[in-house]
């Protein structure tokens, strides 16, 4: 598969994709005899699980170091779930940030709902 057909499978430039190629995010990409980028299944894969993890907010070192766990064998199954891991609690932990946020606006936009509705803001007047 070239490289524009990743790209548009999995809606990521040319470039990020050449990027996590350079910078280890993604082992080395097939090559065709002529030197062209021809990814394979395996390769799509990695593409998928970086964009994955980047969506996840996992740091680019983590992920480059993830890659150099998984090329170096089964031996590195416990480094690689406890860096797994380690990403989960930090996920959990801006989960819990976004749900007290979404909890402070929705009592905003109550206040907000209220004062439409009756001309005043509830409480304290102006007060934020």
């Amino acid at each position: 598969m070239t490289i524009a057909m990743v790209s548009r499978r999995y809606g990521l430039s040319q470039d990020t994709l050449r990027y996590y190629e350079r910078v280890g995010m993604i082992p080395p990409v097939h090559r065709t005899q002529s030197g062209l980028r021809d990814y394979t299944e395996e390769d799509c894969r990695w593409v998928e699980l970086a964009k994955c993890m980047r969506g996840a907010g996992l740091p680019v070192e983590k992920m480059v170091a993830y890659v150099k766990l998984c090329r170096q064998g089964d031996e590195t199954f416990p480094q690689r779930l406890q860096l797994l891991q380690e990403q989960r609690k930090d996920l959990l932990q801006q989960r819990a940030r976004m749900d007290e946020m979404l909890t402070r606006l929705d009592e905003k936009i109550e206040r907000y709902e209220a004062a439409v509705r009756t001309g005043r803001l509830p409480s304290e007047g102006c007060e934020e």
